[in-house]
């Protein structure tokens, strides 16, 4: 079995989930009553927070980095980051990192490609909503992503960091967020959502919202890495 290396702490509710969501699916995929050795890195947001803040993305990826190193020195056959936002700057990591790094977005790419969802909402922290990271992988497989406007962008972001990430799910804060799914769905014809925010799963934990697939990037993840661990 190959060591995975996790990224954690990004925030701490998430790699909680990310910790459960592995060791459940590595005892089904295996089903002889065995547990998956894994590393876990658990790092300061806040350091990542202020670099995201100040736009200095070369210091998020030493940063990141640095963190990746540790998880090789500690016996990691391969890593991911356990976050949607830190992957703004996974295409300066991959080519400078010692082992090899699972993206959380191309294997939500892959994820809506099979269930050939074409037209999708991207939910997140500001930072994820606005970047490049997701619809440069998306737009090779001709995937549409469409975000909210920019003041649910606003309520998603400060929603996100001042509640989701330090570990608070309020009913009414779900029932915003869906209201904005209600909305795109109005608007945009969207025909899928993606949580591309671990947090946003622990909050929105249904697969759909009337009939609207809701794709839970934690677990498409966590897949992806159980899938690696077994090869």
């Amino acid at each position: 079995m190959k060591i995975l290396g996790i990224i954690g702490g990004l925030g701490p509710e998430s790699t909680v989930d990310y910790y459960q969501k592995i060791i459940a699916l590595y005892r089904e995929r295996t089903g002889d009553g065995s547990y998956p050795q894994f590393i876990i890195n658990s790092i300061d947001l806040k350091k990542g927070l202020d670099f995201m803040a100040a736009n200095d993305l070369a210091r998020m990826a030493d940063f990141l980095l640095e963190g990746i190193g540790k998880l090789a020195r500690a016996g990691a056959d391969f890593a991911l980051i356990s976050a949607n936002t830190p992957h703004i700057v996974f295409d300066e990591l991959v080519p400078r990192s010692p082992i090899p790094l699972i993206s959380i977005v191309e294997a939500t790419c892959a994820a809506a490609k099979a269930r050939n969802l074409k037209r999708l909402g991207l939910l997140g922290t500001r930072y994820t909503m606005q970047a490049s990271l997701y619809p440069k992988v998306f737009s090779r497989e001709g995937i549409d992503l469409l975000v909210p406007d920019p003041k649910d962008q606003n309520y998603i972001h400060d929603k996100y960091l001042k509640e989701l990430v330090p570990g608070k799910f309020l009913p009414e804060t779900r029932a915003g967020l869906l209201t904005i799914v209600d909305r795109m769905k109005a608007k945009d014809d969207i025909d899928g959502v993606i949580l591309a925010g671990t947090e946003l799963p622990l909050i929105l934990r249904d697969a759909d919202h009337h009939g609207i697939p809701l794709l839970d990037t934690t677990k498409i993840h966590v897949e992806a890495a159980v899938t690696e661990m077994l090869s």
